[in-house]
C-alpha cells in the first residue's frame, strides 16, 4: 500500500486557478501510475486526469485543456496544476496510484464560486 496527503484546495473565484499536491510514501513511487479523482455532493466520484509512471497523461473531457497533471518523482510528488476554474468543478479531489485503487487519501476540498 502507499499513503497519499492531498493538500493545497481551497476558496476560489470562477476562471481563477489553483495547484493541488499528494505526497506519496514509499519507495516506488517513480514506478507507478498516478490518478486525480474529484467528488462532487451527491455525485460519483469521477476520474480526472491520469499520469505514467513515465510521464504520459490523460484527461478528462470536461476539464482537458484546462488541467494538467505532473509529477515531480525526486520528491514523490504529482501535481494537478488547475486553470479557467468553473462552479462545476467544485468538489473533493483525491489522489490515488493506479496499482492500490482502494488506497485514498482524505482528499482536499476545492470550491469555486460563481
Amino acid at each position: 500500500q502507499v499513503q497519499l496527503v492531498e493538500s493545497g484546495g481551497g476558496l476560489v473565484q470562477a476562471g481563477g486557478s489553483l495547484r493541488l499536491s499528494c505526497a506519496a510514501s514509499g519507495s516506488i513511487f517513480r514506478l507507478l501510475a498516478m490518478r486525480w479523482f474529484r467528488q462532487a455532493p451527491g455525485k460519483q466520484r469521477e476520474l480526472v486526469a491520469t499520469i505514467s509512471s513515465g510521464a504520459s497523461t490523460n484527461y478528462a473531457d470536461s476539464v482537458k485543456g484546462r488541467f494538467t497533471i505532473s509529477r515531480d518523482n525526486a520528491k514523490n510528488t504529482v501535481y494537478l496544476q488547475m486553470n479557467s476554474l468553473k462552479p462545476e468543478d467544485t468538489a473533493v479531489y483525491y489522489c490515488n496510484a493506479a496499482v492500490f485503487p482502494n488506497s485514498w487519501g482524505q482528499g482536499t476540498q476545492v470550491t469555486v464560486s460563481s
